[in-house]
Order: structure tokens, then sequence, then C-alpha cells
């Protein structure tokens, strides 16, 4: 016990996460002002599950109705027979040409039959096209309340209009009920999604999606933890913009509105450059980095938190090079044919600009944020 409590002191230590001269009492909770309290971090957990309910119930009886009302499709192919020894080599995944032979050996068909049951079965596990438009919807709809209930709340604190006031006076930075929540739902949803990532439809990029879902909650509960949640509420309201129209350039296209979707993804694109790499640098990361040591003094913690907003830069950059070579590609070159996904992340995939199939990816959200990064 003696060594899990050194341990834990020296995690907590003051030195590592407040300025000097700052103790965690100084910012403790109290009936004067409302700090950040890292036992609230616990509550998205629940909060994911309220979500979970909710967007269940949205698909069932909103979403999915009108996608059929718009004439999309289940796509439910005609199902392979079972088979109990070809089902246990179909869960291997990897089958070569020779395990085809013995398996065809094996259940007395030919090879013809167990290649069309194998093609059969694959088809039953790939989602429906109602089933994408319904989780893209869902996503669509997220961003949509997250971002607009940014700006609401955002709008009336001097931080959003001067960038300083996230120095200023820091760490005696009360957090307002607006804020409060604002972190919380945040929080709750990328909760949901990695829970929901082993339900859903699932990705080439499965892990990477996860790991970046998981690494989104650790950089939100490292800024409510240092009373850096100024700063997070801008880097939320920035991150948010872009995928709304990310998932609507998707929903156009199962709903096969392909000009509509062209529309969409030109308009994605012009405000995943700006917010990206125009906004979050040059005016996040720029004060973050110059401004701020100007401002207060520096600590251990805040070093780690601007270096993962750095990180988040670079990841970006990478994003936005993938967009612009799909852009390049479905404008200019007028093809794009192979599927792509590997190259990229999670945003952008069976989408098609131009009537030019892009099967690429890119999260905020991610979400990124995102994130993130039409499927």
């Amino acid at each position: 016990m003696d060594i899990l409590t050194n341990i834990s002191s020296t995690f907590w230590s003051p030195d590592i996460w407040l300025p000097p001269n700052t103790t965690w009492d100084d910012i403790a909770p109290n009936s004067t002002n409302k700090y950040a309290d890292y036992r609230h971090l616990l509550y998205p957990i629940p909060m994911a599950f309220i979500l979970l309910g909710i967007r269940y119930a949205v698909e069932r009886y909103c979403f999915s109705p009108v996608g059929k009302w718009l004439g999309i499709k289940t796509n439910r192919s005609k199902k392979a027979q079972p088979n109990p020894v070809l089902e246990k080599a179909y869960g291997n995944k990897q089958i070569k040409h020779k395990q085809i032979l013995a398996l065809a050996k094996q259940v007395d068909w030919t090879e013809r039959q167990v290649e069309r049951w194998l093609r059969l079965r694959r088809s039953q596990d790939r989602p429906s096209t109602l089933t994408k438009f319904c989780e893209n919807s869902w996503r669509c709809l997220y961003y949509s309340y997250s971002f607009i209930y940014g700006l609401v709340v955002l709008w009336d604190k001097p931080w959003l209009w001067d960038i300083k006031h996230c120095y200023y006076n820091y760490p005696y930075h009360a957090v307002t009920n607006d804020i409060w929540w604002y972190y919380m739902v945040s929080m709750a949803f990328y909760w949901s999604l990695s829970f929901s990532q082993f339900f859903d439809v699932r990705r080439k990029d499965f892990w990477q999606m996860f790991v970046h879902h998981i690494a989104t909650i650790v950089l939100m509960c490292f800024s409510w933890v240092g009373n850096l949640t100024r700063i997070g509420s801008l880097v939320l309201v920035v991150h948010d913009c872009a995928d709304i129209f990310l998932e609507a350039a998707k929903i156009a296209k199962y709903a096969k509105y392909q000009r509509v979707c062209d529309f969409v993804f030109v308009i994605f694109t012009i405000l995943w450059i700006v917010t990206r790499m125009g906004v979050y640098p040059f005016w996040i990361i720029y004060s973050t980095s110059i401004e701020a040591p100007k401002l207060l003094p520096m600590f251990p913690a805040y070093y780690i938190f601007n270096s993962l907003l750095c990180l988040l830069l670079i990841l970006h950059a990478f994003w936005t090079w993938l967009i612009l070579r799909i852009a390049y590609n479905a404008f200019y070159a007028g093809q794009m044919e192979g599927d792509i996904r590997s190259d990229s992340s999670e945003d952008i995939s069976d989408l098609s600009v131009n009537n030019t199939p892009v099967n690429s990816s890119v999260n905020h959200s991610s979400k990124h944020n995102s994130k993130q990064k039409s499927n």
C-alpha cells in the first residue's frame, strides 16, 4: 500500500499538474467557485450508455423510416446455407486456394460451390446501405448539436473573442454549468463511440479508430484535471464544424443525391482546411505555444498538453493531404479506382464525387473529434 500511495502522490503532485506555488486545495471545488472536479470524469461513462439508448431509438424510429422512404434498401442478398465446416473455415478469414480445394473434398462439393458459398457468406457480413445511412445520420445529428451548442455557450465567453483569457488568472477558472455539460456530453459521445465500435459497421481501421477515441478521451480528461477547459472548449468547437458536412455528404450519397453529395463534400473540404489547417494552428496552437508562456509560468503538465495538441496538428496535416488527393483525383483526374481505405482513417469511405468512387476515410474526431474523419 505504501508503494501505491507513493506512486499516487508522485503522479498527482501539484508540481507536475499546476503552475508554481499552486496546490490542489487552491482550486478545490467550493460553494463560491465551481472548479473542475476530477471525480466528475466518471459521469460520462453512464452518460455514454444513455446516448447509446437514444441513438438506438432515433435510428430505429426516425432515421430508418426516413431512409426507407428515400428508397434506401437493406441490400440483403441471398444467405449462404448453414454449413459448420465452411463456417469454421470462414472464421479464419484468410482462405487460400489450397484450402478451398481441401474444403471442397471435405464437404463433397465442387470448388465452384465452395467459392460461391464464401462469396455469399462475405456478403452477409457487409452492412446494408440503410445501416450505414442510420449511423451517419446519428453522427451528423450529434455533430450538429455539439457545434451549435458549443457556439451558443461560448458566445458570451471572453476567451472566444480574446484567446488570452484562457491564461489570465490561470488556474483559477471556474467551470460554469454550460461548459460542464459541454465537456461531459462530448466525453460521453466518445465513450459511446468506443463501445459502439464493436457492433457498428466494422472498418479496416477498427483498432486505429478505437485508439483515436480513447486518446481523445484522455486528452479531454487531461485538460479537465489541469483546469485547461477554456482551451479545451475552443478545440472542441473548432473540430465539430467540418464533421457535420462530412456526415451529411455520406447521407446524400446513400440517398443517391449525387449532386447534393458533391456540393456538400466541397463545403466539407473547404471547412476542413479552414478550421483544421487554418484556425487550429494559427489561432489555438499559436496561442498555446507562443502567447501562453508570456502570460503564465510553465509547468510539466502544460508541456504535455501542448505536445498532444501539436501531435493532433500533424495528424490534421496528414488527413488534409489525403482529402486533397481525393479531391484532385475526383475532380481533375476524373477517375478513382481501387480501395485506398488502408491509406487513411475513418471519416470518408465509399464516398463519390462527381460520380467518382472514393473509397477512403479521414477522421476528427475525432471527431474527431476526429477526427475522425461516404460510408
